[in-house]
């Protein structure tokens, strides 16, 4: 994982994104999803452009079920962008960098 990209987990989760006072991109992924893997280079640069003013993480559905339960995923990829800790804006499936620049840009 990218040096600027977070692991999530259940454990973290309400440290690193419930109590954020930055907005919190996640994307839920998994190891065996090829979507997923198709979508890390976009998660990479976005956490790079946005460093500083929008944290960027990483939840493996397959190992933090209980998150990824709450949150009603039952597709992945799905990007959640979290503000002040609620969901604002969530993507399921392969999205373009631009839409999800556009939401990024929305929260801020």
């Amino acid at each position: 994982m990218a040096e600027n990209i977070l692991e999530i987990t259940d454990a973290n989760f309400e440290e690193q994104v419930a109590s954020s006072d930055q907005p919190v991109l996640v994307d839920f992924w998994a190891e065996w999803c090829g979507p997923c893997r198709m979508m890390n280079p976009t998660i990479e640069e976005l956490a790079s452009e946005y460093d500083g003013k929008v944290k960027v993480g990483k939840l493996d559905t397959d190992n933090n079920r209980e998150t990824a339960v709450n949150f009603g995923i039952s597709a992945i990829p799905t990007i959640i962008l979290f503000n002040k800790g609620e969901v604002a804006k969530k993507l399921v499936g392969l999205s373009s960098k631009k839409d999800i620049k556009a939401a990024m840009d929305e929260v801020l």
